[in-house]
């Protein structure tokens, strides 16, 4: 005949053992995300307001020489065609100065520009995004540099 404390344990093992299956069925049909960012080691961050968003990848995502890529879009998801876009490098544990960059237009919605990232740690990424001659968007994002 079981004890109480011999059916508690039992129970205790049975839900580990159903914890430690679901885990491993979900891992193993989750995508492969993390394989691809340290394939590629990019840095991918979404900015947004109410006028405008940029789907940012900084390439390669470490210390160095970096390229910036910007996909614009309208805040209702359709391509955003500005008329110029400057990127800025701020690293906020340091005195050292913005680094600033104008960006240029590789396709419609698609701008790059290649910058420096001299270390390691969290920065700022700031884009202004001229849509016409009397308006702009000024946004800015964390960005983590490996």
């Amino acid at each position: 005949m079981f004890r109480s404390h011999d059916l508690q344990s039992l129970r205790f093992k049975l839900s580990c053992i159903a914890v430690l299956g679901c885990l491993l069925a979900l891992s193993a049909n989750a995508p492969s995300a993390a394989v691809t960012v340290q394939r590629d080691e990019s840095f991918f961050t979404h900015l947004h307001t109410e006028k405008a968003m940029a789907n940012v990848t900084v390439s390669p995502g470490r210390a160095g020489p970096v390229v910036i890529t910007i996909q614009l879009e309208t805040a209702d998801e359709a391509p955003l065609e500005a008329r110029s876009v400057s990127v800025t490098l701020t690293d906020p544990e340091t005195s050292a100065p913005s680094q600033v960059a104008q960006a240029e237009r590789i396709d419609g919605d698609q701008w790059q520009t290649r910058m420096s990232a001299p270390s390691p740690g969290r920065w700022m990424l700031g884009l202004g995004i001229s849509i016409s001659d009397t308006d702009r968007v000024d946004i800015e994002s964390p960005i983590l540099i490996r």
